[in-house]
């Protein structure tokens, strides 16, 4: 190592150092062990222009383990991110740009949400995935627009979760070339050596997966033998890379080092003072960098915009030689709607019977027929969801332009990975699943609407209608489970049309992630002359049909609009006027202003909410004096239809307990 090489590695082991003893919180182990290989990383090899962070052909770097945010604030900052010293003085307080575990769109250079381990690591297939779709769409043969790499840091944490098996067993069959995992391995976990749980040969796992394995040795001190993995990756263009960088975890700190002791807490005043001399620095100036080290970084940072500068020049010759074609990379990268995107969507006969999956898989082919940027991803059951796109071909490690993507049995990974396309930008995701498998989803749904990217995740058999398969597969309490998740749109469309302008509303809102909820069963698809106009599902809540002076409102989602309906005219029988409000998605509708929430559902008329799910969180909706038909149990197994009579949401059933409300 050079002795300036030597002085910029040090100075971001202290500047990381410095940030979390003065927050008193924060993991100094993973940037004192892992500087040199992320310096490498930045110095020789990614591809990036600290002035314009998201430059569509940059490098993607996601630091997976996200507990090491230290280390790249202070690489962000060095580099000339525009992440100041103020803001690493600021790590981990209230409203900095340098939060506990790094955030997207919070600070520059932040590529993903990272933190809860593995979640990175399947983030980055999908960046991956998304530069191989984008690349072989608008690169030619003379010009290639979209060349980038993305590298990814994981720890040991990140490889015992099975989210990063998942994604990696995809990356590999897929051939992804230009994915590259860099392996902070140092034996150390939070309780201790990894020795106690993680005992299996990593290097060999990776290879059965479809890997290209380098192993460095010296990870501490050895930058060339880490340039030179990192070369080797690049270089191998038909599978995935894992370079396992050996690192001893707080490295320089005598005490602590090489121990669990210096994974998850500030070192200590007198342990930084020891590990300052230890390295040759002052360990009286805290948040130093010298004007040498400033020169030097400033230096590579100048290099970097170098590439930014000869891309640019690509851009323009490309723009001008081939205009359609560049138009239609400007679409991708906005997501731009055209102006004929209504006439994509259909509309659905009064009358038709269809399961909402399948009018869904109509709607989505003909929106993804004109809508390039939109790709599907499904975990082994398509043919049952029918959420891809007709006619718009498979992605796998042959076909590479296709835009229907599988994963197999892997829908943790699935939502990672669609979370990463999403992040990426230029493509938006889909993914499909059944409605009881959200709970493996759920910790990457919680992050995509975290972060307010935009993928959309489709999910069909959507109740205990599903029958047969019994409990396991029926969904009770997982669609308010979802609606549970801030920032979340989710949609429970009640007929055909309004899974047509459930897509027309989604394709409109690129800056939130959705659940659209979908049956098996055969719904009737309304007569809008008769009902009001399905468009009403962009309030959130509608009116489909009303009563001069309504005695009661029904709400109802998704299949049991139909079943209110159907009660509607049971009670006008027994002289009970009726409201049915059509409610498919709860956010959508409190979004809306007060005037309009009170128009539909009035102040001073009983309410009864009807939906084939757990009743908890109904009653803000029909208040303390109404009246919540649902299912607070598991299902059963039994035809779809029997199930529901059984649970009471039947015409008659659903008409008989409203009866004895009504007489209280």
């Amino acid at each position: 190592m050079k002795p300036v090489e030597l002085e910029a590695v040090n100075t971001i082991r202290a500047l990381s150092v410095d940030a979390i003893e003065k927050a008193n919180s924060g993991h100094p182990g993973l940037p004192l062990g892992a500087a040199p290989m992320t310096y490498s990383l930045f110095s020789k090899h990614l591809k990036f222009n600290p002035e314009k962070p998201e430059w569509e052909n940059r490098d993607r770097f996601v630091m997976s383990a996200g507990h090491g945010s230290a280390l790249l604030y202070s690489l962000l900052h060095l580099f000339g991110y525009g992440v100041s010293m103020d803001d690493l003085k600021n790590f981990r307080q209230w409203g900095s740009r340098t939060p506990g575990h790094p955030e997207f769109m919070h600070t520059p250079g932040v590529e993903t949400t990272t933190g809860p381990l593995g979640q990175g690591a399947a983030n980055a297939v999908g960046m991956a995935i998304a530069e191989v779709v984008l690349a072989n769409k608008f690169n030619t043969n003379d010009i290639k627009l979209i060349d980038h790499h993305t590298y990814c840091f994981v720890g040991d944490g990140c490889l015992m979760e099975g989210i990063s098996a998942e994604a990696a067993a995809v990356a590999g069959y897929l051939k992804l070339g230009k994915l590259i995992m860099l392996y902070d391995s140092n034996d150390i976990s939070l309780d201790g050596p990894t020795s106690l749980t993680f005992t299996e040969d990593v290097k060999k796992r990776y290879e059965s997966y479809g890997w290209h394995v380098i192993t460095v040795t010296d990870g501490d001190n050895d930058l060339s033998a880490i340039s030179k993995a990192i070369t080797k990756a690049k270089t191998t263009s038909d599978k995935p890379s894992l370079i396992i960088v050996k690192t001893t975890i707080g490295y320089g700190s005598p005490n602590k080092s090489g121990t669990e002791k210096a994974h998850g807490a500030p070192l200590g005043a007198n342990e930084t003072e020891l590990l300052k001399k230890n390295l040759g620095m002052d360990p009286e100036k805290k948040f130093f960098v010298s004007k040498k080290a400033k020169d030097h970084f400033a230096k590579l940072a100048d290099s970097a915009r170098s590439d930014w500068a000869e891309w640019d020049n690509t851009r323009k010759a490309y723009k001008k030689k081939y205009p359609k074609k560049y138009k239609e990379f400007e679409a991708h990268l906005d997501l731009s709607l055209p102006t004929y995107i209504d006439s994509l969507l259909p509309t659905f006969k009064a009358g038709e019977k269809l399961a909402t999956r399948v009018s869904n898989h109509t709607a989505l082919t003909n929106a993804g027929t004109g809508l390039e940027w939109l790709v599907t991803i499904d975990a082994d059951l398509s043919c049952s969801t029918k959420a891809f796109i007709k006619g718009a071909g498979y992605f796998d490690a042959t076909v590479q332009n296709g835009r229907n993507i599988r994963i197999g049995v892997r829908e943790h990974a699935m939502a990672a990975i669609a979370n990463g396309i999403s992040c990426h930008g230029g493509l938006r995701p889909t993914t499909s699943t059944f409605f009881s498998f959200v709970d493996y989803m759920r910790p990457s749904i919680r992050l995509a609407a975290l972060m307010g990217i935009n993928p959309i995740f489709i999910f069909t058999h959507d109740s205990v209608a599903v029958g047969e398969d019994g409990p396991t597969h029926q969904p009770v309490e997982q669609l308010m489970s979802v609606r549970l998740i801030p920032n979340l749109k989710v949609i429970r469309p009640g007929d055909a049309n309004e899974v047509a302008e459930a897509w027309r509303y989604m394709l409109k809102e690129k800056d939130s992630p959705f659940v659209l909820v979908l049956s098996r069963q055969n719904i009737e698809t309304l007569d809008r002359n008769k009902y009001s106009s399905a468009s009403g599902l962009n309030k959130g809540a509608y009116v489909v049909s009303d009563a001069k002076s309504p005695d009661l409102i029904l709400i109802a989602t998704g299949s049991e609009v139909n079943l209110a309906l159907n009660v509607q005219e049971e009670l006008k029988k027994k002289k009970v006027q009726v409201r049915v409000v059509s409610m498919p998605s709860f956010e959508i509708f409190d979004e809306q202003d007060e005037k309009y929430k009170s128009k539909i559902l009035p102040v001073g008329i009983k309410k009864v909410s009807i939906e084939a799910g757990s009743t908890f969180g109904w009653s803000k909706y029909t208040a303390g004096d109404g009246l919540n038909i649902g299912i607070d149990t598991f299902g059963s197994s039994a035809p779809g239809e029997t199930v529901m009579e059984k649970y009471g949401l039947s015409t008659a059933g659903v008409t008989k307990k409203i009866m004895k409300f009504m007489s209280r």
